[in-house]
């Protein structure tokens, strides 16, 4: 852990280094958060690239410092064109990025991603979300998520839907949902009862979940953006100002993440 912490802080005070890109997610990332010299990131502020288990990073800089982290590939991912584009909009041009969607289907009766409106509305508010897991998991510690007035994002991959409900409901109970301007949940890879082995004998589908739970709030909601665990993924500055506009299924972020 020890090793891990002195690369960071050295990839922060460095002023050669110019980005910090993740090589990739897994376990862990939680473990430097209360040795973390904040003030020092604070006053080298640079490009952090990640997703995943990278979310604690994001949210726990985030909060301490303000700046605005990348919430978007590893190194290890497979930067396919969309993902790309998408990545150099983000990091490269000092213009926001605007209207952003998933990528146009090739076979309309088999879409690779599908967008699903839970909660019609527009809002607008600043980026602020990543892993559900990882949000889940730093509850009730100095680095918790802040979503009042912001526009939550979040995915995750592998986890059965009542795991989904579960984590939900805790975000649910502690007003972190209700305080959200608006909330997109992203592409959730094999998020589904497990072949053969459901956790019950008749279980809901994660759309049910995200209806039950997301459809009763008061804020507009969509479903399905590719972030997180897909090979075509966005790119997301976390702190600029956005806007979700549930009804046209577009996420619109106002602000440049970089300066020329």
């Amino acid at each position: 852990m020890q090793g891990r912490l002195d690369d960071l802080h050295a990839m922060f005070r460095d002023r050669e280094v110019k980005a910090i890109v993740a090589l990739r997610g897994g376990y862990g990332a939680a473990q430097l958060l209360d040795r973390i010299d904040y003030d020092l990131i604070r006053s080298n502020p640079k490009i952090l690239l990640g997703y995943s288990d990278i979310t604690a990073l994001h949210l726990a800089i985030h909060k301490k410092t303000g700046l605005v982290t990348f919430h978007g590939p590893v190194a290890l991912s497979r930067f396919s064109g969309y993902t790309q584009q998408h990545f150099r909009a983000a990091l490269f041009d000092t213009k926001p990025m605007g209207a952003i969607a998933n990528p146009p289907d090739s076979n309309s009766l088999r879409p690779a991603h599908t967008l699903r409106t839970v909660r019609p509305g527009k809002a607008r508010g600043r980026l602020i979300g990543g892993n559900l897991s990882l949000i889940c998991s730093l509850m009730g510690t100095p680095y918790e998520i802040d979503t009042r007035g912001r526009i939550l994002f979040t995915e995750d991959v592998d986890e059965e839907p009542y795991r989904i409900d579960r984590m939900l409901t805790q975000l649910r109970l502690a007003g972190k949902l209700d305080a959200a301007a608006a909330i997109v949940f992203g592409e959730c890879a094999d998020c589904r009862p497990k072949d053969y082995k459901p956790s019950f004998n008749s279980t809901f589908t994660l759309g049910e979940v995200l209806d039950r739970i997301l459809g009763d709030l008061k804020i507009p909601v969509l479903s399905g953006l590719t972030i997180g665990h897909t090979d075509d993924q966005l790119t997301l500055p976390e702190g600029v100002m956005a806007t979700l506009d549930a009804d046209k299924q577009e996420l619109i972020l106002e602000e440049a993440a970089v300066a020329a």
